[in-house]
């Protein structure tokens, strides 16, 4: 309460006098802003767990708060934790599993080579020679998650209290819900070998470009989860990506493809792709593309934040991407009140999805949606966060708490395409208007109860694909005028 209490009067005390709308008020709001992002990160590290947890869903915030929060905790909260002691992990070891690590293990490496929130992971050899990822959960978690929990839900209510406009009440619940099936390691374990199978069933065409480290299940509990060791880029790593022989361009369109085939088709949706959860590998068969070049494998990792799309709002999610791609304001509107969002704020939840004002989204021109990902696009997202934040509150409010997280997860793509497009591409855009459209089809011929219905929904079809194949036509024409123009 202390640290809420500092930056109330900071902010106060800071911006007292300065008009609104000045520069040197703008100014001023920024290094608040620095000052307060930074002190929020101290608390979260020093008190670590949930209060990290926390901060990693303020970093993926930034259609709400403000770049200064996103950027620091962003830099800080993925995979650089404040770490457990050698000391702590033999205490999980021998309360798991009945031995130390270098019983267990032919060899085992007491430095992590990552930490988290939840979990710190550690290198290892099997006795028959095999190399292993192990993940040990931090010792305290088990101890202080309701206390952290009852503390962090009277800090957001506080907030909300004062400032009504600020309601972070949905966080708080999402958190509650999530957090005990993420202390689960068994449960990560099943949900990783069950998006496994799901992509052999659902999307065959490219289950080989996604992969999941095997599970050692018979050294694995619910607080030690011991996985195959995979080497990777980090995804958002460009220059590593390039060193492998990997073109970016296609890891951010397999990422895309990959992701929309588990929000459209699956129903089942891997919800924390940060950057620190998913790897590039070249493709282990040695395939490479038409230039020669190495295709690219994903290998997701951390697999404890799942959710379930239902039937019905998976095809409406995917009706709603559908109408984004192609600038159909009723479908827009239509599929928004569907999931929840009401007739008043389709519109600020359509800009919250795509990141682009109304005007962008309903524009006809098709890189309508492109994110250049200029200081001049990131001001403009800015100020619609700070003008609309009472409006997006309440749309966080109304939103299945399935969406949060599907919006969560955009956040989380779009800041690892913007990491290796610099900016949106226009391509990953086709190809979620592609998947999310057969997700639609394939739903209306399920549906179809007779052979004229059936009819009716393979000319759709046909017309999509007319549309698509102009679309990309159109996408190749404005590659070649900028190559043109460079």
């Amino acid at each position: 309460m202390m640290v809420l209490l500092f930056f109330l009067l900071d902010y106060e005390y800071s911006l007292w006098g300065l008009p609104d709308g000045s520069i040197e008020r703008e100014r001023v709001k920024r290094e608040v802003h620095t000052r307060s992002a930074h002190k929020l990160q101290e608390l979260c590290f020093k008190n670590g767990g949930i209060y990290i947890k926390l901060g990693q869903h303020i970093s993926q915030l930034e259609y709400l708060v403000p770049d200064e929060y996103v950027q620091i905790m962003r830099q800080s909260m993925l995979n650089k934790c404040p770490v457990s002691s050698y000391d702590q992990v033999l205490e999980v070891f021998k309360k798991e599993l009945g031995g130390a690590p270098d019983e267990i293990f032919d060899e085992f490496d007491p430095t992590p080579i990552a930490s988290a929130s939840l979990a710190q992971v550690h290198v290892a050899r099997t006795h028959n020679g095999q190399k292993v990822a192990v993940k040990v959960q931090h010792t305290h978690m088990t101890d202080t998650a309701a206390a952290d929990y009852a503390t962090v839900e009277m800090i957001v209510n506080t907030l909300h209290w004062i400032f009504p406009s600020f309601d972070f009440r949905w966080l708080v619940d999402e958190m509650r819900e999530s957090l005990p099936k993420e202390l689960d390691f068994l449960i990560e374990a099943k949900n990783s070998v069950k998006c496994m199978d799901n992509f052999r069933r659902f999307s065959p065409h490219i289950a080989e470009y996604v992969y999941a480290p095997r599970v050692y299940w018979n050294l694995s509990t619910s607080k030690l989860l011991v996985m195959e060791y995979i080497d990777g880029a980090q995804v958002n790593d460009y220059r590593a990506i390039r060193k492998l022989g990997v073109k970016p361009s296609d890891v951010s369109n397999l990422l895309s493809q990959s992701f929309a085939e588990m929000m459209f088709k699956h129903g089942f949706v891997h919800c924390d792709p940060h950057a620190a959860n998913v790897l590039v590998r070249p493709l282990p068969s040695g395939s490479r593309s038409i230039f020669g070049k190495n295709k690219p494998q994903l290998v997701l990792l951390d697999h404890g934040l799942y959710k379930d799309l239902d039937t019905s709002m998976r095809i409406n999610y995917a009706s709603l991407w559908k109408g984004l791609v192609f600038s159909d304001a009723n479908a827009i509107k239509e599929n928004s009140v569907k999931l929840g969002a009401g007739e008043d704020l389709y519109v600020l939840f359509a800009g919250i999805l795509t990141m682009r004002p109304w005007n962008k989204v309903i524009d006809p021109a098709v890189d309508h949606l492109v994110i250049r990902g200029t200081d001049g696009d990131r001001s403009e997202l800015q100020m619609y966060a700070s003008q609309y934040f009472p409006q997006i509150s309440e749309l966080l409010r109304r939103l299945p708490r399935v969406i949060l997280l599907m919006l969560k997860t955009n956040d989380c793509l779009r800041a690892v395409n913007r990491a290796l497009m610099e900016g949106s591409s226009l391509e990953t855009f086709l190809i979620v208007g592609r998947v999310s459209s057969e997700a639609v089809i394939e739903s209306k011929l399920l549906r179809s109860r007779s052979f004229i219905t059936r009819i009716h929904v393979w000319f759709e079809e046909l017309l999509l694909g007319a549309r698509f194949f102009g679309l990309q036509m159109a996408l190749w024409l404005l590659k070649i005028q900028r190559a043109l123009t460079l």
